[in-house]
């Protein structure tokens, strides 16, 4: 099972108000509405939640950033998604840009785009980034 890492002082403010399983959930599937998680589960257990579903890779992985990306949530596992260490993700530090992240991935500060097109679940304006947001970094096709 694929087990992510996130700062859980950061995120969009959604525990705590009763249902917390189903405001992940619809959080997930409002914002991963081109890559849809078929059969989608949530289970929060503390700071952890566990995503069962079907789906692509790259689905898999944005519902898991997304979910990570929630205050409180410190761990994301999803069965079929890799470890942080076998994909590129990215804890946004302060004074981060996606420009400057760009840079220092793929050496040019001009395709922060592509960093933005590959979180646009989690980045809906790429000027509004925050330390402790974790991103995918795509690699860039040869």
């Amino acid at each position: 099972m694929g087990l992510l890492s996130f700062a859980i002082d950061a995120g969009k403010k959604l525990l705590g108000l009763g249902d917390d399983e189903g405001k992940i959930k619809e959080e997930i599937k409002l914002s991963n509405q081109t890559m849809p998680i078929e059969n989608l589960e949530v289970k929060v257990e503390g700071d952890t939640v566990i995503l069962k579903g079907d789906g692509s890779q790259e689905a898999k992985e944005k519902a898991a950033l997304i979910a990570g990306n929630i205050e409180g949530i410190k761990k994301v596992e999803f069965e079929g998604v890799r470890d942080e260490s076998d994909e590129n993700y990215y804890e946004i530090q302060k004074g981060d840009n996606l420009s400057k992240i760009s840079k220092k991935f793929y050496g040019n500060p001009n395709l922060y785009n592509k960093i933005f097109e590959a979180n646009r679940e989690v980045i809906k304006d790429m000027d509004l980034i925050y330390p402790g947001q974790k991103i995918r970094i795509p690699k860039l096709e040869k």
